[in-house]
C-alpha cells in the first residue's frame, strides 16, 4: 500500500504568509477596546450623555460653580456676616475690607479696622484703614439668628468676627448709602434672582411641553390655534411688553405678590421657542414604530406622550432649560434695575444695582457695581454649562 504525499501540503509557508505574533500589550489593548465598545453598546442614554459631558472640562468646572452658587442661594444667612436689612447712618459707604490670612505668628485671619471722619467742608464721611487695629476673623461663629429653610433656627455663620459681643463688624464688600452690608445683601439676592429664573423656566417648560405636545400630537384645529398664538407672542417686542405689564402692577402689592407676578410674566413669552421644538419632535415621533406599538397595546394618550415620547428628548429639554435660566435672570435684573420689577424691601441682584444708577453713587462707592459682576459670572457659567449639556445630549456629536 503506497502513501501519496501532496507536494503543496509539504511545501514550507513563505515568511510573508506567516501569522504575525501578537504582543501581550496589544492584546490587552484590543480586549479593553472590545470591552469599552460593549459597554457603550449596552449603556443607557443618560450614561452616554454623562460620558460625553465629562470630556468638556470647562462645562464640568462651570457645573461646580453653579452648584456652589446654588448652595449659597439655599443658605444665604449662613454665608452672611450680618442682617441684610440692618441699617446704620454712621456706616454709609464703608469701603470693602480685605481678609489677611497670615499674621506675624502664622495663619491667623484678620482685617484692619476702618475709621471714619467727617469732612468739615463737604460733611461727607471719609473712611481710612487703621492698620494699628486688627479685627480677628473666625469661621463658624455665632451672630444673628435665622431659620434654615424655614425648618430649624440657628445662629451659626460661616464667617464673622471673633468678638462674640458683636461690637465690631466686618464688611467684605463694603456698605451702601444706608449702611447695609453689601456682602450679606448679595448673598440674599442670589436666592431671589436664581429662584425667579428657576421658577420661570419651570413654568416655561411646562407650557412648552404641554402646548407643543398637544399641537404636534393631535394636530388639526388645536395645532392651528397654538401655532398662531406662538406667532403672536413671538412678534411682540418682549422688553416693552414686560415693562408695561410690570408697571401695571399695583404699587401697594406685597413683595410676595410682586415676586409671583414677575415670575408669571417672564414665563408667558419664554415657552414659545420650546413649544415649537416640542411640536417638531412630536410630529416626527408620532409615526415611529414604538409609538404605534404603544397605541395598539391600548396605552392611553397621556401615557404614550409622557411615558414613551417625552423621555426620548429629555436631555434636550434639560440643555434648553440650562440655557434659558440666564435669560430669565437677566430679565429680572434689568426690570428691577429700572424700578419695574422687585422693589425694596425685597433683595435681588437687580434691586442691589438700583443703588448704582447715578454717577454720584458710583463715584463715592464703586463697589456698588459688584452685584453686576455676580450676574455676569452666573450667566456665563450657566451658558457654558448649557453648551456642554447640549453637546453631550447630541447623539451625533463625537
Amino acid at each position: 500500500m503506497s502513501v501519496s504525499h501532496d507536494p503543496k501540503a509539504m511545501a514550507p509557508i513563505p515568511d510573508d504568509k506567516q501569522p504575525l505574533p501578537v504582543d501581550s500589550e496589544v492584546a490587552g489593548t484590543m480586549a479593553g477596546l472590545a470591552k469599552d465598545a460593549e459597554a457603550i453598546y449596552v449603556a443607557s442614554n443618560w450614561k452616554l450623555v454623562w460620558w460625553r459631558f465629562k470630556k468638556h472640562r470647562l462645562a464640568v468646572f462651570s457645573g461646580l460653580v453653579v452648584i456652589l452658587i446654588t448652595i449659597v442661594a439655599l443658605f444665604p444667612d449662613f454665608f452672611s456676616t450680618q442682617d441684610p436689612q440692618e441699617t446704620s447712618a454712621t456706616k454709609a459707604f464703608i469701603p470693602p475690607q480685605g481678609i489677611k490670612f497670615f499674621d506675624e505668628g502664622g495663619l491667623s485671619p484678620f482685617m484692619y479696622n476702618v475709621e471714619g471722619k467727617r469732612n468739615p467742608e463737604t460733611l461727607a464721611m471719609e473712611w481710612q484703614i487703621d492698620e494699628t487695629m486688627k479685627i480677628p476673623v473666625r469661621f463658624f461663629v455665632r451672630a444673628y439668628s435665622y431659620e434654615v429653610l424655614g425648618v430649624s433656627e440657628t445662629d451659626i455663620h460661616l464667617l464673622g468676627v471673633a468678638d462674640s459681643a458683636g461690637q465690631t463688624q466686618i464688611h467684605l464688600l463694603g456698605t451702601d448709602r444706608l449702611g447695609r452690608d453689601q456682602w450679606s445683601r448679595l448673598m440674599h439676592g442670589s436666592r431671589v434672582s436664581l429662584s425667579i429664573g428657576l421658577v420661570a423656566v419651570f413654568l416655561s417648560i411646562f407650557f412648552g411641553i404641554l402646548l407643543g405636545g398637544i399641537s404636534g400630537y393631535f394636530g388639526g384645529i388645536s395645532d392651528l390655534i397654538i401655532q398662531r398664538l406662538i406667532e403672536i407672542l413671538q412678534s411682540l417686542p418682549p422688553i416693552p411688553i414686560w415693562m408695561a405689564l410690570t408697571a401695571a402692577m399695583p404699587r401697594d402689592w406685597s413683595v410676595e405678590r410682586v415676586y409671583f407676578a414677575i415670575t408669571i410674566i417672564l414665563s408667558l413669552i419664554g415657552w414659545t421657542t420650546l413649544g415649537r421644538e416640542v411640536r417638531g419632535r412630536f410630529l416626527a415621533l408620532r409615526e415611529e414604530d414604538f409609538v404605534v406599538a404603544a397605541q395598539l397595546a391600548g396605552c392611553s394618550q397621556m401615557r404614550v406622550i409622557f411615558r414613551h415620547m417625552v423621555p426620548t428628548f429629555t436631555s434636550h429639554i434639560i440643555a434648553t432649560s440650562t440655557l434659558a435660566i440666564p435669560v430669565m435672570i437677566i430679565n429680572e435684573t434689568f426690570l428691577s434695575f429700572l424700578g419695574l420689577g422687585l422693589r425694596p424691601p425685597a433683595i435681588s441682584w437687580g434691586v442691589l444695582l438700583q443703588e448704582a444708577q447715578n454717577l454720584q453713587s458710583i463715584a463715592l462707592a464703586p463697589w456698588l457695581l459688584l452685584p453686576g459682576l455676580a450676574v455676569i459670572i452666573t450667566v456665563l457659567v450657566l451658558n457654558i454649562l448649557g453648551d456642554g449639556l447640549r453637546d453631550a445630549a447630541d447623539p451625533y456629536s463625537q
